[in-house]
């Protein structure tokens, strides 16, 4: 398979190794200082492209890509705002996308155990919820797009709470996130659940990029011969 690697920083550098690893081929490489090469005629030469640039230039580049029917893997978070737009471009074109928050299979496995979850706690009730997010401090966005899928699949399975707030806003209805940037973490998403009685803890902790790579190159290979939008549930089959 031919890559389009959009994003070359420390993402797209796991990412290349990645495909590498399992004989794939990148094709062409876009970073800060050559954005000029994205262009329908370079990209004609990939099968597929992977988006990890950043939030104020991801939708363009998807834009282009989709424009020139190249099935796209859009992994750069912090700008859902705009995926609504994306997906009509995209059936406009009767184009391919592939969508996430995050791109590890432990974290979509972690999403799924934690709606099961919130659906007992839903019947039970008592339980309160609250997620810290903790990343490296060249993250842009806050919180974590996965924190924000996170708060949404539990807060749809609890009839009490309706989205989500950051700290320090505060609203009872509301799970609240805590944006923690540090060091060089990968990323650390916890979940408390807790009541007068108790508490539950669940935490999900990525050792480095690699998960997040090898889950971005498995939704690339995912989307030879399909069209249409498509996340990891489909990836996954859950």
């Amino acid at each position: 398979m031919k890559i389009a690697l959009i994003g070359y920083g420390k993402m797209g550098h796991e990412i290349e190794s990645v495909a590498v690893s399992r004989n794939h081929q990148i094709v062409l490489v876009i970073e800060k200082d050559n954005l000029a090469d994205l262009t329908v005629e370079n990209l004609t030469k990939a099968d597929v492209a992977i988006e990890f640039s950043t939030p104020t230039t991801v939708f363009q580049n998807i834009k282009i890509c989709l424009e020139a029917g190249i099935p796209t893997v859009a992994g750069t978070t912090g700008w859902y705002d705009k995926l609504d737009e994306a997906k009509r471009i995209m059936l406009q074109n009767n184009g391919t996308m592939f969508h996430a928050s995050n791109y590890s299979v432990g974290v979509n496995l972690y999403f799924r155990v934690n709606k099961i979850l919130a659906g007992y706690i839903n019947k039970v009730k008592g339980y309160t919820p609250s997620i810290v997010e903790t990343h490296h401090t060249q993250k842009l966005d806050a919180p974590s797009g996965t924190a924000i899928t996170l708060a949404q699949l539990v807060s749809e399975s609890i009839d009490e709470l309706n989205g989500w707030t950051l700290l320090p806003d505060k609203d009872s209805n509301k799970i609240p996130i805590e944006a923690v940037r540090e060091g060089s973490v990968p990323g650390t998403h916890v979940i408390t659940y807790e009541s007068e009685q108790d508490e539950i803890i669940l935490t999900h902790r990525a050792k480095s990029r690699r998960g997040f790579a090898v889950g971005a190159v498995l939704a690339a290979e995912f989307l030879v011969g399909k069209k249409g939008f498509f996340t990891m549930d489909d990836l996954l089959s859950i």
